[in-house]
């Protein structure tokens, strides 16, 4: 990605967050990607961490109209994934897609669900979708933003996201075409990245 873009989107999602009443803490850890796909307008993402515990962790992502978090699960990472503002899909299977044909087992509200490989789950605003690890999830907006809420246990970042399509990695290459606006969590070292 270039910083340019990078910039963009750390502006678009902090104006996105401001206008949603959701004040940033002092020194947000950035972190924006592209999922090393080199094309931000269809799988992008954009992330805060607010809270890095070696227990758990909470995120603050962001996501316009058209970026789409490719499918991936995680081995130890148990997740809820929380609509904040906007209506977001979330597309989950038991295990990566076409691994298998067995149901998806999900809470979504905090209600227990068995849910057919594939199947789309549209959340609006305060609604939730719980993952264990294990269950392949895939998301995007299908309002013109999205603000996603994450609560989770730690993740390991480097080690614990496996995805479907093995062109997709976790971090994006920077091109640096212009000075940074943020340092992005990558940039810091990934001790405990959430």
């Amino acid at each position: 990605m270039k910083r340019s873009e990078i910039n963009r989107a750390v502006t678009e999602a902090a104006e996105v967050f401001a206008a949603g009443g959701w004040t940033l803490p002092p020194q947000p850890r950035w972190d924006v990607t592209d999922f090393g796909m080199g094309d931000f307008p269809q799988y992008g993402l954009v992330l805060i961490n607010l809270a890095e515990e070696p227990e758990y962790c909470e995120k603050l992502m962001f996501a316009g109209i058209g970026q789409q978090t490719p499918a991936h699960l995680h081995g130890v990472k148990k997740e809820d994934i929380i609509c904040r503002q906007g209506l977001l899909c979330v597309q989950v299977w038991q295990g990566l897609p076409g691994q298998s044909d067995a149901p998806a087992e999900v809470k979504i509200n905090g209600q227990l669900q068995q849910l057919p490989a594939g199947t789309l789950v549209r959340l609006h605003a305060g609604e939730r979708i719980t993952l264990s690890p294990g269950t392949g999830h895939a998301f995007w907006p299908e309002s013109d933003s999205c603000i996603i809420g994450e609560v989770s246990t730690a993740n390991d970042d480097l080690n614990d996201n496996f995805f479907a399509d093995p062109r997709v990695g976790r971090f994006s290459a920077i091109e640096e075409d212009e000075p940074p606006l943020v340092k992005l969590v990558q940039e810091e070292g990934i001790s405990n990245p959430g």
